[in-house]
């Protein structure tokens, strides 16, 4: 993004556009950054805002690199080590390769207490870490006093604690705090009073707050409200007042209302000021008082340094204990202050050397944000101080021998003294499979390499999979792939790039998915194999697949997602917590089909007909055309069967197609604007005429009226740009179909307009069919429906006049059905979905929608910024050291953020429930009861052996859909004597069968009770039979 030109590149940040807006976008292409302190915390937020764009970024640092350093900067290489080279010379070359529109520049002057400051005014923000706190405060006091002020950070990391600090100055200005977009939601009705009370229609939640101001448009009736701005006063979420009404005419019907945006001043105080009555941000409601307490801690820690010059060391009881001394002192100046809490000061002592990389990439993608909040304004800042312990970490190691913690000269250092040896053998030998490596996957593998899982000499392994190729959209936030890597597989490219960070690891990249079709791939030999599965998916569908193959195979799930600013981690843990399926999201709702078809009343209504439109003319019909004749490849011999009366699925659709198919450009012209015609005049006539405007239902209410639009009718004009680009991009899309060239002239305005000229256009008669208007009513499935006699006879001419004329060769049989592809701009489908629901939203006077809105919407894309994916990647790679750890569920943490607010809510995760099925015999989601059958094993001896191990008999036994044993079924008694093989009939390499039981109730007219799923192997050693 060139600040010149201010020209955004899409192709690249389109999915951060949808977070941000342009107008953000805009300002960061013009906004400099100074980056002071090159650790694992600062190449973190480094990474973060040049891929985020920023005009240019300078880079600070004073030291060389170290092995220690392999730990924490993934950017850091072992020959830069052997070389002595300076980390900010070594990091500069591979922080500017993440995005070609952002200048990286160095600095390694001392920046210390007698340094001239002075240098700084020419940026707008600048971000200390790894800097002394008397360092800090000169460097803020300088920002803020700065015309116009400079915005601050500073971020520390010292072992399981960090803390990040901001001050954007006296007065900083915030044009959108939430980033939600907001609804347009209608209105049932507007009392005559005062106040007067607007209440929402359907009882949908208007989601306002007292204070907050709306707009109200198209009201019918009180026309006064219109375009007018009113303060609300919430009366319940389907409610609100809106101040005297009493003189408006009365409320008839129609309307809705917008949420108005409004900037909000935020005021911040200087570090010094803030030291001793912070401002915190609490993460963890369970430990409300940990902010406090951390304040006092890193405080502490900040004197001891000043004393000392060094950090406490790890193991020592001295330096713990002088650290818990000084905290008591500290904490005695604080005007808002918690008890002072030792255990976190011991175990801040003994980690304070070392560095967690997880707790940096997380504290890292929350302080990025903040980065892009105080150069662009966009997004509720920080206020102003947060602070977050991994003590859940730490907490089980502290009876372990202090030598554990000890360095031993390798790029484990750093990890070492914070976990112990014992736990990175652990780590190293950890044999994990990743599904998914897009954004957080390629976050987590950078984790994985700091963290040393999955090492070679070790025996460890990091299997990954995804199906993928990488596109330009992607480079945006998925930081191991480079423009070279362009149309290269994520998975293998991925495990290259985690190579370079640490070449020990032992990486094997699949492009398989994971689904029931790769099972064979996948099985129960692979899961058994692995100690934890991690999810870097972007559905639901997936992530519940994945899910059941873990609980079947007792194996733990870390999942994540983010959408936007928005992330969430959930931990799933065997036999401790519940699985992903025990919760199930709301289905997403669908829009009703007659509201698609004939009343839209939003833009989103009218993008997903555009887009349905697409997939029919361009994909689906086409699709069925050559599935019929590969499926009836002769013609000849369709239509002796059709003259026989023989009824084929989809001839009458596909001869159509055939009998009208195109072979010149002129023709694809001829059938856009007839197109035209049909979808923005005549059906608007045809409603019209079906329902004049004054129709009334039985209830006497008019029949348009809100959310129903009538619509009006679109007389053509070439001189309409819109119209003009409709016909192009459809004219063109039926050219890539059916394969009909056409040159760069034949596009042009001269030459559209000269075939257009001689179009005949028939005149509209209107149709007596019914149209629907029942919200309930599905989408008909065309090839399903029966045929009339006379569109079977129409059909039979179709085709004997097609055979007769020679049209029917195999290059007539065979179209060229297109893929939906909203990142490519070259390709005219944007074009059409663009122009098609602009179209249509001004035929029913919908505020229309812009491109870069309509290819979100049509795309279904989900917003996306690097800062939160490498949020949630941290938190999650937490969370797996607590897994290999073993750790009790007390330790495990789930967590929700928006760092758009900011607000960050970690939780416990849900607690497995254990279910009675009766007489003390309980079960949960992860039992899995285990019989050991043979050959002869019949359906009787399984239901006995099941009483005799379990101590309950079952009265059902059902694989899969397959009922095999319900008493009350006729016939079903027999059925005990059978074998279970004959009644199973497995497949020939199948071992075992996982069958579902139930169990009699207690008293007689109670359900059966369940019970947990009984693995039936074929064998008595669980070998192939």
């Amino acid at each position: 993004m060139a600040a010149d030109s201010m020209e955004i590149d899409d192709s690249l940040y389109s999915r951060q556009r949808y977070v941000l807006g342009d107008s953000a976008m805009h300002q960061m292409a013009q906004s400099s950054v100074f980056l002071s302190g090159m650790g694992g915390l600062g190449i973190e937020i480094a990474k973060n805002i040049v891929l985020a764009g920023v005009k240019a970024v300078s880079l600070h640092d004073t030291k060389q690199c170290e092995t220690w350093d392999l730990g924490s900067n993934f950017f850091i290489h072992k020959e830069d080590v052997l070389g002595q080279k300076s980390r900010v010379e070594a990091v500069c070359p591979r922080v500017a390769e993440l995005n070609p529109y952002v200048h990286v520049d160095v600095s390694s002057l001392a920046l210390d207490d007698n340094t001239d400051l002075g240098f700084l005014g020419k940026y707008q923000c600048v971000i200390l870490t790894e800097a002394r706190l008397s360092l800090q405060k000169r460097v803020n006091d300088f920002c803020h006093s700065h015309q116009p002020p400079i915005r601050f950070i500073s971020c520390d990391a010292y072992g399981i604690c960090v803390r990040v600090f901001c001050d954007f100055g006296e007065e900083f200005e915030v044009s959108d705090p939430t980033g939600e977009e907001p609804k347009e939601i209608f209105i049932q009705s507007i009392t005559q009073d005062s106040p007067g009370v607007v209440t929402c229609m359907d009882n949908q939640p208007h989601g306002l707050q007292t204070g907050q101001s709306v707009v109200f448009r198209e009201v019918n009736g009180m026309v006064e409200v219109n375009g007018t701005v009113r303060p609300v006063s919430v009366l319940s979420p389907y409610s609100f007042a809106i101040g005297d009404t009493s003189q408006l005419q009365p409320y008839a019907h129609g309307g809705f209302f917008v949420l108005l945006k409004t900037p909000k001043t935020y005021r911040f105080e200087t570090l010094e000021k803030q030291l001793c009555d912070p401002h915190v941000l609490t993460p963890d409601f369970s430990k409300p008082e940990a902010p406090l307490q951390i304040h006092a801690a890193m405080m502490a820690l900040d004197t001891f340094q000043e004393q000392l010059s060094r950090l406490p060391n790890a193991g020592c009881s001295q330096d713990a204990e002088v650290l818990l001394k000084l905290t008591e002192e500290v904490n005695g100046t604080l005007m808002n202050k918690a008890p002072v809490n030792a255990e976190l000061v011991r175990c801040l002592s003994r980690t304070a050397r070392g560095t967690l990389p997880p707790l940096a990439a997380a504290v890292g993608g929350l302080a990025s944000q903040e980065v892009l909040k105080a150069i662009t304004g966009k997004f509720a800042p920080l206020q102003q101080w947060f602070y977050l312990d991994a003590i859940e970490v730490v907490r089980p190691l502290q009876s372990v021998a202090a030598e554990e913690f000890f360095p031993r000269g390798d790029r484990y250092d750093g990890l070492r003294a914070c976990i112990g040896e014992s736990m990175c053998l652990e780590l190293h030998k950890l044999r994990v499979f990743m599904v998914g490596c897009g954004a957080i996957g390629c976050e987590m593998l950078k984790n994985f390499a700091l963290l040393g899982v999955g090492l070679a000499s070790s025996s460890g392994e990091v299997c990954i999979t995804d199906p993928d190729l990488i596109e330009k959209s992607n480079l945006n936030r998925q930081f191991l792939f480079r423009p070279h890597h362009i149309q290269k597989p994520k998975s293998t490219t991925a495990a290259e790039a985690t190579l370079e960070i640490n070449p020990d690891l032992q990486v094997d990249a699949h492009l398989n998915k994971v689904c029931p079709a790769t099972e064979s791939v996948y099985n129960d030999a692979f899961y058994c194999r692995l100690n934890l599965v991690v999810t870097a998916l972007d559905n639901v569908e997936a992530r519940r697949y994945v899910d059941s193959r873990c609980l079947s195979n007792q194996r733990a799930l870390l999942d994540s997602g983010t959408m936007g600013t928005k992330g969430h981690t959930e931990i799933i843990v065997p036999n401790l917590t519940e699985s992903y399926n025990s919760h199930r999201d709301p289905p997403e709702e669908e829009i009703p089909f007659c509201t698609l078809k004939s009343f839209p009343s939003v833009i989103e209504h009218t993008i997903q007909w555009a887009r349905d439109k697409f997939e029919n003319l361009f994909a689906h019909k086409p699709s069925m055309f050559n599935s019929f004749w590969q499926t009836h490849p002769s013609a000849e011999v369709v239509l002796q069967r059709m003259q026989r009366g023989e009824s084929l699925e989809g001839s009458f659709q596909v001869i159509k197609l055939l009998s009208k198919r195109p072979s010149r450009w002129d023709q694809c012209v001829t059938f856009a604007r007839l197109k035209f015609e049909k979808y923005f005049k005549r059906k608007a006539l045809q409603l019209l005429h079906s329902f004049p405007l004054d129709t009334r239902l039985k209830d006497g209410s008019l029949f348009w009226q809100s959310p129903k639009r009538p619509p009006a009718p679109v007389d053509f004009d070439l001189k309409d740009s819109l119209h003009f680009g409709f016909i192009v991009s459809t004219a063109r899309l039926f050219a890539g179909v059916y394969n009909i060239p056409y040159s760069q002239k034949d596009v042009t305005e001269e030459e559209v307009t000269r075939l257009l000229s001689i179009v005949k256009i028939p005149e509209y008669r209107p149709s007596e069919k019914s149209i629907e208007t029942d919200e309930t009513v599905r989408k008909p499935d065309s090839m399903k429906l029966p045929l009339s006699s006379e569109e079977e006879r129409e059909a039979i001419a179709q085709l004997e006049q097609a055979i007769a004329t020679d049209n029917v060769t195999a290059e007539s049989l065979q179209v060229s059905p297109l893929q939906f592809e909203k990142d490519d701009d070259g390709n005219g489908h944007m074009d059409f979905v663009t122009a098609a629901s602009a179209l249509r939203a001004r035929m029913y006077a919908i505020e229309p929608a812009d491109r870069l809105k309509t290819k979100r919407i049509a795309g279904k894309i989900i917003p996306a910024i690097a800062t939160a994916t490498a949020a949630v990647a941290g938190l999650v790679a937490l969370e797996l050291v607590k897994v290999v750890g073993g750790y009790e569920f007390e330790s495990f943490k789930n967590c929700f953020f928006n760092l758009a607010i900011p607000v960050v809510v970690l939780t416990e995760p849900a607690q497995v429930k254990q279910s009675l099925i009766r007489d003390n015999i309980y079960f949960s989601i992860w039992d899995c009861w285990t019989i050991f059958g043979r050959e002869d094993f019949t359906l009787s001896d399984f239901i006995n052996a099941v009483r005799e191990k379990y101590g309950i008999e079952p009265t059902m036994v059902v694989h899969g859909v397959k009922m095999l044993y319900v008493p009350v079924m006729p016939g079903h008694s027999k059925r005990l004597k059978l074998t279970m093989q004959k009644l199973i009939k497995p497949s020939v390499d199948r071992r075992y069968v996982d069958l579902t039981v139930s169990f009699a109730p207690e008293a007689d007219g109670d359900d059966d009770l369940p019970g947990p799923p009984v693995r039936y192997f074929f064998s008595r050693n669980g070998e192939t039979p």
